[in-house]
């Protein structure tokens, strides 16, 4: 295994964990990664993905096991968005649009880390409607991109007063999984290859799952780690934005 690997294995294994305690699977971590080692945009979408099935797997049977997920919650965002996520997938952007596009979205998922509250507001299910179409957006949004869409239902739950942290945990895990799949099938479909090196990491990213989610189940990420990937998020994001190539 080539050093540059070896390393960006660690990282992966470090933001898997951070990820994993509250329901993610790290795309938004693993793409911070990549884009601080170089990695080509071409093989960011579809790694992100492929480790974000592996450890979206870990923390969907992790959080339902431990009774926090909800199917009459989960169910509208997840019809929605599964097709949407397969289109997605299909598509493949010019290196520049996909490296502004991610930035931008390292960016969201860095102040969402920093301004993480644990302050709980439930007023109720959504609308089915509102569900529906928030799915489908977020659906497209993942395949696209390899994100995985995760980083953004939580908060979209948790700022409308749809779920508790821990339901929201359980849905964003499951939502996060099957459009990773989904995407990673129209990816996949599309330009029918994957990275060799996707494998390796997954290993870490599997590792890291398992250590997360285990903690994920009865406490939350510290304050401390969550505002320092956050920093890394910062600084991956401009870099994908900034880069000129």
């Amino acid at each position: 295994m080539q050093t540059p690997t070896a390393v960006l294995a660690v990282v992966i294994f470090a933001a898997a964990v951070l990820y994993s305690s509250v329901g993610h699977a790290g795309a938004s971590g693993y793409l911070a990664a990549m884009a601080l080692f170089g990695v080509a945009p071409a093989v960011m979408k579809p790694t992100a993905l492929t480790l974000n099935i592996a450890v979206a797997v870990i923390t969907t049977v992790r959080f339902y096991r431990a009774g926090h997920f909800s199917w009459a919650l989960s169910w509208p965002f997840i019809v929605s968005s599964v097709p949407l996520a397969f289109i997605g997938g299909a598509i493949t952007l010019p290196g520049t649009a996909y490296r502004v596009l991610v930035g931008v979205i390292l960016l969201f998922a860095a102040y969402r880390l920093f301004w993480y509250t644990e302050r709980e507001q439930f007023t109720g299910p959504p609308r089915l409607v509102a569900a529906i179409g928030a799915g489908a957006g977020l659906g497209f949004i993942s395949g696209l991109t390899g994100v995985g869409g995760g980083i953004f239902l939580s908060p979209l739950l948790l700022f409308m007063g749809w779920a508790n942290f821990k339901q929201t945990a359980g849905t964003s895990s499951a939502f996060i999984l099957l459009n990773s799949i989904a995407g990673l099938a129209g990816h996949v479909s599309s330009v029918q290859a994957l990275p060799p090196a996707a494998f390796v990491w997954a290993l870490a990213a599997v590792a890291g799952g398992m250590v997360g989610s285990e903690v994920g189940v009865r406490r939350l990420a510290e304050v401390n780690l969550r505002r320092l990937l956050a920093l890394v998020l910062l600084i991956a994001g401009l870099k994908m934005i900034l880069a000129r190539r």
